[in-house]
């Protein structure tokens, strides 16, 4: 009996990479051609002109000490980007939700994590391209790597980690709840606001001293210092950032996962 349940697993396999392929190609396929991916290049664009230009003249004349403004604001324009993917992944699993698309998958022949992996794969698809037009867009302000090759890689892959986290948690509050419209309104607001409230465009120092415990610990800033060190910004950041950060990310994946399981495993 366990040899024949093993066996019919190994043939499962095949079969269910190839629905994640074709149901992955769903999902890319059409946004190359309605300009989709564009808008995940234009993104970054736009963040990095409206944050840079605006700031860049009073950060450097206040005497922050950071070695560049450029450099020290990098960070929230990846951060920024993420977040802008995450919004885009919550619209698509209530798409699929409300337009019954879950339901269908639970009545076919369908691996039952197969639907979210494919809307996954389509997120981090989404999510590389604005991260490299973010890197982009920094290079051409005057961000640069200052360490070693083994820290740009911790920095690309921290960045993809944090992206990963935040568009695995923004699918799950999309389906569930199955409203297109009304979660893109919903999650607009948190980033901004976070965005606004952390590190990632001026130091904790620059706040009021009733709110700089929470500007300085709440996620946003935690990341943006961790990508600060990896990037080699040692002006701006003192010592190393120790281990906040990634328990900041490992905690948004342990809550989502379960959920995701969950909620693929009773879409039927």
């Amino acid at each position: 009996m366990t040899a024949g349940v093993w066996l019919a697993d190994v043939r499962a396999t095949p079969v269910r990479v190839q629905q994640w392929w074709v149901l992955t190609t769903r999902l890319i396929v059409p946004s190359l051609r309605t300009g989709e991916v564009l808008s995940s290049v234009l993104a970054p664009v736009a963040f990095t002109a409206s944050f840079y230009i605006p700031l860049k003249t009073v950060m450097t004349f206040a005497g922050h000490g950071f070695s560049s403004y450029a450099q020290f604001m990098m960070p929230i324009v990846i951060l920024q980007a993420a977040a802008f993917t995450a919004i885009g992944a919550a619209f698509r699993a209530a798409t699929d939700a409300v337009a019954g698309l879950d339901r269908r998958f639970g009545a076919m022949p369908i691996g039952p994590l197969v639907p979210v992996a494919a809307r996954m794969a389509g997120n981090v698809f989404r999510l590389l391209i604005a991260v490299a037009a973010a890197l982009v867009s920094g290079y051409v302000i005057g961000f640069r790597f200052h360490l070693d090759l083994a820290h740009t890689l911790g920095f690309l892959a921290f960045a993809l980690l944090i992206g990963l986290a935040l568009t695995l948690g923004a699918d799950v509050i999309g389906t569930l709840a199955k409203s297109p419209e009304a979660t893109t309104q919903a999650l607009v607001l948190p980033p901004l606001i976070l965005g606004m409230l952390s590190t990632g465009l001026a130091p904790a120092s620059q706040f009021p001293s009733w709110v700089q415990p929470f500007v300085r610990n709440q996620p946003i800033s935690q990341f943006a210092i961790g990508l600060r060190a990896l990037a080699g910004d040692s002006k701006a950041v003192v010592g190393d950032p120790g281990w906040p950060p990634l328990l900041w990310v490992f905690g948004i994946l342990v809550v989502c996962l379960p959920l995701v399981i969950r909620l693929s495993s009773r879409r039927a």
